[in-house]
């Protein structure tokens, strides 16, 4: 099994019903259920290969040698395949992004979609796609929904085995396409991970989680229906309060920047000339910006003259993650 190696890819999603804060942290149960769009054409390519001369995993994010702290995440993730294989052997990982990371666009997610994916095949795990979900919840709560395409529910169960991602529909169901406003490229200050761990202190968290189910309800049903108006509203209500949640934290935490204002005000003044447009915010600075495929061209022009705005990334629906090759 010596320097045997995996490739997979996955790609990003962007949460419509957001993910922020854990009943349990140690495994990444999350305190409600969430629901997101896979994003295509944007996507992280991981090669894992077995090299049992090493005395510990090594991780590259685009050919540079990650930090410890993203170093130690890998071996946590490898200890727990190992242990579930009952296989030795460390790995050097491989991973490429074909987007900005670490601000806000679910990198991520997709890095350990595809990193579960591999490792699966690599150490060669009897896994079904709930399984797949499962293991990749471990590396990063979100990336169980990166294994699928289309849109996405993670069911938030009460333990390992009850908390995985299921499709609610496929990717041609509805031509929904993401044009992601850049406003920067800087790694955020906080990560994900750590803001999960704060989402309890503030105030607003309890009554978020309270109407997460209700808004999850009419999040499916604007889906199902392909009902645009109704998916904006619960889309940009479930946005603004987790940012709230963000923002009462102690410490808090202000992801925005002035260019991320810049675009918010824009959007109705928009909506009143026509525009369909839905706005969201993961974690970071960057907007997120929902329409239909037919307009798609427009809103990238409307983004590109907004004052902060650096690039327009474009993100039609996305698939499921792939074994690209095992050698």
């Amino acid at each position: 099994m010596s320097n045997r190696s995996a490739t997979a890819v996955a790609h990003p999603n962007i949460a419509l019903i957001k993910y922020w804060g854990n009943r349990d942290n140690e495994w990444n149960i999350p305190s409600s259920g969430s629901l997101s769009m896979t994003l295509g054409e944007v996507f992280t390519t991981t090669k894992i290969t077995l090299d049992e001369e090493r005395d510990r995993d090594f991780l590259s994010i685009n050919g540079l040698i990650a930090s410890e702290m993203a170093q130690q995440r890998l071996s946590a993730f490898m200890d727990g395949v190992r242990k579930l294989s009952g296989r030795r052997g460390y790995c050097v990982v491989e991973s490429q992004n074909n987007f900005p990371q670490g601000v806000g666009i679910a990198s991520s997610a997709s890095a350990f979609a595809a990193l579960a994916l591999a490792a699966s095949a690599l150490f060669e795990l009897p896994l079904d796609v709930i399984a797949v979900s499962r293991l990749a919840r471990l590396g990063s709560g979100s990336a169980c929904r990166s294994i699928l395409g289309g849109f996405v529910e993670w069911l938030a169960g009460e333990d390992h085995l009850s908390s995985y991602a299921i499709q609610i529909a496929p990717p041609d169901h509805w031509d929904l396409v993401d044009c992601i406003a850049v406003v920067s490229r800087e790694h955020k200050g906080v990560v994900s991970k750590e803001g999960h761990r704060l989402a309890s202190t503030s105030p607003l968290q309890s009554c978020r989680i309270a109407t997460a189910n209700e808004r999850l309800e009419v999040c499916r049903q604007a889906i199902q229906k392909r009902d645009f108006d109704a998916l904006t509203r619960v889309v940009e209500l479930d946005s603004n309060l987790m940012h709230a949640v963000m923002m009462t934290s102690t410490p808090m935490l202000f992801y925005w920047q002035p260019a991320t204002l810049n675009i918010l005000l824009e959007v109705p003044r928009k909506r009143l000339e026509g525009l369909p447009l839905c706005y969201t915010i993961d974690a970071g600075p960057n907007v997120h910006i929902l329409t239909l495929k037919d307009h798609a061209s427009d809103v990238r022009a409307w983004l590109k003259e907004i004052p902060g705005v650096q690039e327009v990334l474009f993100a039609p629906m996305g698939g499921d993650a792939k074994l690209v090759k095992v050698e």
